[in-house]
């Protein structure tokens, strides 16, 4: 799987992924034009988007009602760290929701895959390709100090 991800200008970054374009910028306040979500903001949609969809593939899946079905995500920093200290999820269960499916129904949106990375996140790597102009002067500077290369 990749992303590539692209500059249109200002602070707006999009990402190009499976033919389709995520487009995101900052808020005003923070030098972007606020003409969509910020990255961040995504972040918390995306944890709350996948928990909603196990959520209604849940209800489907048993043929139950889900109008009134609904997702709320709220954040609570931590004051010491300025990140997230608590993520809270609170399911909202349409009226009717048969009680026997309340746990059932807790564990489905417990496997929401964003969630299940962030508790046990990927390693992180960053590779930085410099521009043909480098490499080629790079190669260079090897060759005059005697190192051989590829």
């Amino acid at each position: 799987m990749s992303l590539r991800i692209t500059f249109p200008g200002g602070v707006a970054v999009n990402a190009e992924y499976k033919g389709q374009t995520i487009h995101t910028d900052q808020p005003r306040e923070y030098g972007g034009g606020g003409t969509a979500p910020a990255p961040f903001d995504l972040f918390l949609a995306s944890i709350g988007t996948c928990a909603g969809f196990y959520a209604l593939r849940f209800c489907q899946e048993r043929g139950l009602d889900t109008a009134g079905l609904a997702l709320e995500v709220t954040t609570a920093l931590d004051p010491e760290t300025r990140k997230i200290g608590t993520l809270g999820l609170e399911l909202h269960l349409p009226d009717g929701f048969p009680a026997k499916y309340h746990a059932a129904i807790e564990r489905a949106v417990d496997q929401c895959a964003v969630k299940r990375h962030i508790v046990a996140p990927p390693r992180f790597e960053l590779t930085v390709t410099p521009p043909v102009e480098m490499a080629a002067e790079l190669v260079g500077t090897l060759e005059t100090a005697g190192v051989s290369h590829p």
